[in-house]
């Protein structure tokens, strides 16, 4: 299996740290606002991820933290007369409520910044002792220059123009880039008391603090978003490898950019899209589709065509999950070329498009066969598509589900070699009106 390593810039052969385990942590939201459609994307894409690592055997430890405590938290709190706790609650839940309907699997744990303020403490003095930290004016810094590699992972030099002018002036820093670890109290802002005074974490400090916590110095894979590459994701190697001498993360994983109708996603231009405004519209698994429908280290275009599009793949993608074989085939099926060929495409960098359109050419050839149904849907569960058992049920010839199931019931005896069974089944379903007939390709049902 080849993964794409933004630090090595080229796709590696993937072997975890640890003989079929793998230790995987995704940057979370900052909990002050509702979910939106670049949201959706990167926790889809690392949720098809994880997936295909468990298909493929390996037992994955995935972590996803919550940012609770942070500039934009602490505005909203004041604008809403609420306190920062309720402010990040109420957006934790909505989170949940979001990604639970786009089929995401809960994660292993769900560290929170807040839980880990003296962890946080203890690595910031640990960077001090080694001289990648300094005071001034009450908050604690990094000094970048004191980390020879800084900039490896998002091809950054330290002299560039365009990264110092990214920076936020600051008189008290010693270079531009140089970010906060601990910010000193606010009037009126939630603190903690530390060392230097009463204050709270920096954001970046948060994320090397909480993965290390759950995996000690090194780790699998990290993932995020492109426009976490830097400074986040820079920053978090330099304070992390800063402090323990050992690599940080071996696999740097990032998903592309979400356009809206060709424009990038953006509050300033009006085209940003909470996840919960385009699921009052479209089912939630339209836009997983969607979404898996590029590679994911792609752009994305969104739009309601799009989704339009997406809709109907996915239509007809169901409408073979469900239906049953008109007619048998006249040889045997072998559905494991197309089974390899999604395996290929996946172990190729996870290219969920590719596999996607293993899916189409597989429904064309199956027709509704029962072994090809079910390869079909068990495919699509390893992208977490193709799940829902009521449109998956057998609908030709208006069939009634109930029937269906019990034709699904007896095929299962059969294979099971409970003929007993499979025959009182047999006389349930002739009972209930409807003849079932047995093919080379499965079964057939027909009204009486």
């Amino acid at each position: 299996m080849q993964v794409y390593n933004t630090l090595k810039r080229r796709k590696e052969e993937f072997i975890p740290l640890k003989p079929g385990k793998v230790d995987m942590y995704v940057c979370g939201v900052t909990v002050y606002d509702y979910c939106h459609l670049g949201h959706a994307r990167a926790y889809i894409v690392f949720d098809m991820i994880r997936r295909y690592l468990l298909h493929k055997g390996y037992r994955v430890n995935y972590v996803q933290n919550f940012t609770d405590i942070d500039d934009k938290i602490i505005r909203k709190a004041a604008e809403s007369g609420q306190s920062y706790q309720e402010i990040s609650e109420k957006f934790i839940q909505e989170y949940f409520a979001d990604f639970n309907r786009l089929g995401i699997m809960p994660a292993t744990s769900y560290p929170r910044a807040t839980e880990h303020i003296a962890d946080i403490i203890r690595l910031i003095e640990k960077l001090l002792a080694k001289k990648h930290a300094y005071a001034a004016g009450g908050d604690i810094y990094y000094d970048v220059r004191s980390f020879p590699a800084y900039g490896k992972l998002s091809g950054r030099r330290l002299g560039d123009n365009e990264a110092g002018a990214r920076a936020a002036a600051n008189a008290d820093k010693k270079d531009p880039l140089d970010f906060a670890l601990w910010k000193a109290a606010k009037p009126g802002e939630p603190s903690w008391p530390s060392p230097w005074g009463q204050g709270r974490p920096g954001w970046h400090i948060e994320c090397s603090c909480m993965s290390m916590q759950q995996f000690g110095a090194s780790f699998d894979i990290h993932g995020g978003g492109q426009d976490l590459i830097f400074p986040h994701h820079e920053n978090e190697i330099a304070q992390s490898e800063g402090a323990t001498g050992q690599p940080y993360v071996k696999y740097w994983l990032h998903n592309g950019f979400v356009n809206i109708n060709d424009e990038k996603m953006s509050k300033s231009l009006g085209n940003f899209f909470a996840i919960r405004d385009i699921l009052q519209k479209y089912d939630a698994e339209v836009l997983r589709f969607f979404i898996l429908s590029t590679h994911y280290r792609s752009p994305i275009n969104f739009s309601e065509e799009q989704l339009d599009e997406a809709q109907k793949g996915l239509d007809k993608l169901y409408k073979t999950a469900g239906a049953v074989a008109a007619t048998p085939h006249e040889l045997k099926p072998d559905y494991s070329e197309y089974e390899k060929e999604f395996t290929q495409f996946m172990d190729d960098d996870f290219n969920s498009a590719g596999a996607i359109g293993v899916l189409f050419k597989l429904a064309k050839f199956c027709s509704g066969e029962i072994l090809g149904r079910k390869t079909l849907r068990d495919l699509g569960g390893v992208l977490g598509l193709l799940q829902n058992k009521e449109r998956n049920r057998p609908a030709a010839n208006n069939i009634p589900p109930e029937i269906s199931e019990l034709a699904e019931q007896r095929a299962a005896a059969k294979k099971n070699k409970d003929f007993a069974l499979a025959d009182r089944l047999r006389a349930e379903i002739l009972a209930g009106g409807y003849n079932i007939k047995d093919t080379p390709q499965g079964f057939v049902i027909n009204k009486i």
